[in-house]
């Protein structure tokens, strides 16, 4: 009978996954390392407007800087603070949160700011330096790093030193069998793009190590220059102007911790969110991220 028709309203789906033509691609984010010499500045100066961090003092020679300056590119070097990690990790975050014109992000190398770390807490400890006690600042400034970096809409290149990779033989005894990025060795892994650069007679090779990409497979070698990886990866998405994200309003912060104190939101829950936004705290929280969250912690209010 159509009066004891009962109507069924559609329920609100909580599926939160997209469809892949409408994701946008995003930047290469790539560590490069290699041997002095090999070309891994000369590279990373070809991209398109560089925001270059010179941690060495290395690329103020004048044929560096001149390149530098023809593609749109700025400098900050050793005198400005560019070998110290706070220094490097504040303007990171700047770049994420201010409006410029800058699409490239350099930071070369990122091998002097993580060695020079472990040095300073190892002279700080001295006696009392056991098990890998001097790496941990450094360690927890890479992550601090990494995670501004993950917020950051800009190609960026990690330029780092090579050391040797040591393994047995058959006999059991202690050699070389490769070269590794001598930097944090869980970069690699934060990245989407990992290459060893090499010269192989009058030749410059960028040898893939660890690669996420479709147009980078791992052990493929192709000559170092711009024009080569832009090919592969797609120019337009390279030279794309970047968009800064836009952080939480003072009165979305001041609610936030308004509400987690009156829920007693556990630190556990506060530092997954954060993690989650590769955020240090509530102020570093998008718009977006802090507008969801107070959302979330009022519909855990009115559930009480």
């Amino acid at each position: 009978m159509i009066g004891s028709q009962k109507t069924h309203k559609k329920m609100s789906s909580k599926l939160k996954a997209k469809d892949p033509a409408a994701t946008e691609p995003r930047k290469p984010q790539m560590v490069i390392y290699g041997a002095s010499g090999v070309g891994k500045t000369w590279f990373s100066l070809a991209f398109p407007a560089v925001y270059y961090i010179d941690t060495e003092g290395g690329a103020s020679r004048s044929h560096y800087m001149e390149r530098l300056k023809s593609a749109g590119g700025v400098y900050l070097g050793p005198e400005d603070g560019a070998n110290d990690f706070e220094t490097i990790i504040g303007q990171v975050k700047a770049l994420s949160t201010e409006s410029h014109t800058f699409r490239t992000l350099v930071i070369d190398s990122i091998t002097k700011p993580f060695i020079s770390s472990i040095a300073s807490e190892g002279e700080r400890l001295g006696d009392k330096n056991a098990f890998g006690a001097d790496k941990k600042p450094a360690v927890q400034s890479m992550r601090r790093l990494i995670n501004a970096v993950h917020r950051l809409d800009m190609n960026v290149i990690f330029v780092a030193h090579e050391k040797s990779e040591w393994g047995q033989d058959a006999k059991g005894d202690r050699v070389e069998i490769g070269k590794i990025a001598d930097t944090y060795e869980k970069l690699i892994y934060e990245l989407d793009l990992a290459m060893h650069v090499v010269k192989r007679g009058p030749q410059r090779l960028a040898v893939v190590k660890k690669s996420r990409l479709v147009g980078f497979p791992e052990s493929e070698n192709f000559p170092l220059n711009f024009e080569e990886f832009a090919a592969r990866y797609g120019r337009e998405t390279i030279e794309k102007p970047s968009q800064k994200v836009t952080l939480a309003k003072a009165e979305q912060v001041a609610e936030i911790t308004r509400l987690t104190s009156l829920l007693k939101t556990d630190s556990a829950t506060i530092e997954k969110w954060l993690e989650k936004a590769n955020a240090e705290s509530f102020t570093e929280f998008s718009e977006t991220q802090a507008e969801k969250i107070i959302e979330h912690l009022n519909k855990q209010l009115t559930s009480k």
